[in-house]
């Protein structure tokens, strides 16, 4: 069985991923803070979500609504994603994942959609996602999985890559309408994908998301069991 490391902080759930992966036959691996040898025995990586990263990381001051940073899980995290683009290994890369993925090749990050209409909503006392529609470019990872030109996705954040912020080493696969950047993809190495959107969730107030969002995940698996076996 393929296996795909999970990089896993402490007081953060990853359960939601286990079982994305664990649906498509791939193992899933969880790799804690000072294990990143972990990472040889496997076929892939998934970078989760999580708390903003460190803005020290490209440059920048924290702003005003910036999250408290773990420098310490931004350095583990960056060491696992360098590592595997250093082998290769498709990667798929989701919310602060994909952020971290810009971040790492040089990129940088917007610390605050001002509008507030990609954050979680408070609706009884449940945090509920925000949905809306990104644009699909055909020729890219994103579009192949999909087939076709938009889809309905959650939003569940409040920091954005852009296109200003985009690292030079990526390419923007997705936007919103509000022209921020929902996909990546690094067409240097054989499949890296990064989306802002939470594919593994099951929002059940949102028709047809988690069967939309498997195939995301069916394609990953696709080529971590059809990759080289690990070094």
């Amino acid at each position: 069985m393929a296996r795909v490391a999970l990089p896993h902080w402490p007081g953060a759930s990853v359960q939601a991923y286990r079982d994305r992966l664990s649906e498509t036959g791939l193992e899933p691996i969880d790799i804690c803070s000072g294990n990143l040898e972990a990472l040889a025995s496997c076929n892939g990586l998934l970078l989760p979500g999580g708390v903003d990263i460190d803005p020290a990381r490209y440059g920048a001051a924290p702003g005003r609504h910036t999250q408290e940073p773990v420098p310490e899980r931004d350095e583990f995290e960056l060491a696992l994603l360098a590592a595997a683009l250093a082998r290769d290994i498709p990667v798929l890369a989701i919310c602060r994942g994909h952020q971290l993925l810009n971040v790492a090749v040089g990129g940088s990050l917007l610390q605050h959609i001002e509008n507030g209409g990609h954050e979680a909503r408070q609706v009884a006392d449940k945090s509920v996602s925000r949905r809306h529609a990104v644009s699909l470019a055909p020729d890219s990872r994103l579009g192949e999985v999909f087939a076709k030109a938009a889809l309905a996705v959650n939003s569940r954040h409040h920091q954005s890559v852009t296109p200003a912020t985009l690292a030079p080493g990526l390419r923007a696969t997705a936007w919103s309408d509000d022209g921020l950047v929902e996909g990546l993809q690094s067409d240097a190495h054989r499949w890296v994908v990064g989306v802002q959107w939470h594919p593994e969730r099951l929002e059940p107030e949102l028709p047809d998301f988690a069967q939309s969002s498997r195939r995301l995940f069916a394609a990953f698996a696709a080529q971590v069991s059809s990759g080289r076996k690990p070094k």
